[in-house]
């Protein structure tokens, strides 16, 4: 047997069974195109993650062009310098008490556009428009500009996704990397001197241990929000609802109890991660299960790989939000079980954010929705590499249960 090739179209169309294949027969190897050593068990991609041994220098070529240095490369007392003070905007009570009742505001009026007509194409009437209003409305950019926004938001991500190197995708990424770089300063400035609402003006104003972030460190924050967290948003919302309305029994299950709703979304974030790959370096030579990776090499952490791992997960290719070797207690921390945000000091950041606001969008739309199906009688499959999630996802449903009043804004 030879080591599956990642690049390939047999893997773009469904990586799983080959995530298999790596873990049993290539727990380590070297994948050329890639110049990378490749892992997938998941005691070997959390040694990756928590190990200080196991760097994030690698961003450093991927990121840095477009955004800067920004808190995921960094290591060491900068690094946490950094985290300390982006950190307070993302707590649970604080994110769901200043955007919760604005962020269920846009999820009932995207619903609203489309209530009455008894299907939809879930992926461009709501997921996309409501990652991009409700991104805009954490930020605290004012309305009028949603427009503008909406364009860089979608250069941007078009950049990180641009696999095949196609210029123009890549001219635009850099333009708009520029133009919202200029809209932003004069922004934080302002929130400097008069708070509003918004991250802006919570990371202009924060201060821990007497340290301020600089306006360099905001605007790259703030850029690195948008580049990495609103497709993560739009891919984790995608799989979520397809994951339900491909498992009727546990849809009707959440939607006759919504308390079980963070266990359905940790255990939908294990079953399909957004996120299916990250970059690290090592320092110095570490020893996996599959043997030894030298100094100063590249390594590619497969996070889908390790969350459907049976050496960590029972059944790991079945969706069962009732499992028990996954805590949904900790599923939005850094002592998460699966890891499809990440693990270790580096954690992804937004994790709170982009479980309030999934959650939010699915409650709105799944708690007022009756015989919700697939327009195309099956689940449409994932697309993508780096981020996965369905690129459309056409659904039906009983148009009457929409005119039923909505759950209060705000509470998720």
């Amino acid at each position: 047997m030879t080591p599956p090739d990642i690049f390939s179209p047999e893997f773009a169309q469904d990586p799983y069974p080959l995530y298999r294949t790596m873990r049993d027969e290539f727990p380590l190897y070297f994948h050329p195109g890639a110049n990378a050593h490749i892992l997938s068990r998941y005691a070997d991609v959390r040694l990756a993650l928590t190990n200080p041994e196991f760097t994030t220098r690698s961003y450093a070529a991927q990121i840095e062009p477009l955004l800067g240095v920004t808190v995921v490369q960094l290591d060491g007392s900068e690094h946490a310098r950094q985290r300390r003070l982006l950190a307070a905007p993302f707590r649970a009570d604080r994110f769901l008490s200043v955007y919760g009742a604005a962020i269920s505001e846009i999820a009932d009026g995207l619903i609203e556009s489309f209530a009455g007509r008894g299907e939809v194409e879930l992926v461009g009437d709501f997921i996309t428009p409501f990652s991009v209003a409700a991104l805009a409305t954490v930020v605290g950019l004012p309305k009028s500009d949603l427009g503008l926004f909406r364009s860089w938001y979608t250069a941007l991500l078009r950049f990180g996704v641009n696999l095949i190197g196609d210029p123009e995708v890549t001219r635009a990424g850099f333009a708009a990397r520029d133009e919202l770089s200029a809209y932003l300063r004069p922004l934080v400035e302002q929130r400097r001197q008069s708070a509003e609402a918004g991250l802006l003006s919570t990371l202009a104003n924060a201060e821990v241990d007497g340290q301020r972030l600089t306006d360099d460190e905001i605007v790259h924050f703030a850029m690195l929000m948008i580049f990495a967290g609103g497709e993560t948003v739009e891919r984790t919302l995608g799989t979520f609802v397809r994951n339900l309305v491909a498992h009727p029994v546990q849809l009707a299950e959440l939607q006759q109890d919504w308390t079980l709703l963070d266990r359905t979304l940790a255990e939908s974030l294990r079953f399909t991660a957004p996120t299916h790959m990250i970059p690290r370096r090592t320092r110095s030579a570490v020893t996996v299960s599959g043997g030894s990776i030298p100094a100063e090499a590249e390594v590619i952490c497969f996070l889908a790989s390790a969350n459907r791992d049976d050496r960590r997960f029972m059944n790991a290719d079945v969706f069962d939000i009732h499992r028990t070797d996954l805590d949904p207690e900790s599923a939005f921390h850094s002592t998460a079980g699966h890891a499809a945000f990440g693990m270790g000091r580096h954690f992804c950041l937004g994790a709170m954010m982009a479980k309030i606001e999934v959650e939010i969008a699915v409650k709105r739309l799944l708690g007022r929705a009756d015989n919700v199906r697939f327009a195309n009688g099956a689940a449409p499959p994932d697309e993508g590499l780096f981020l996965r999630g369905p690129a459309t996802l056409p659904l039906r449903f009983a148009p009457s249960a929409f005119a039923q009043s909505a759950p209060p804004a705000g509470r998720i």
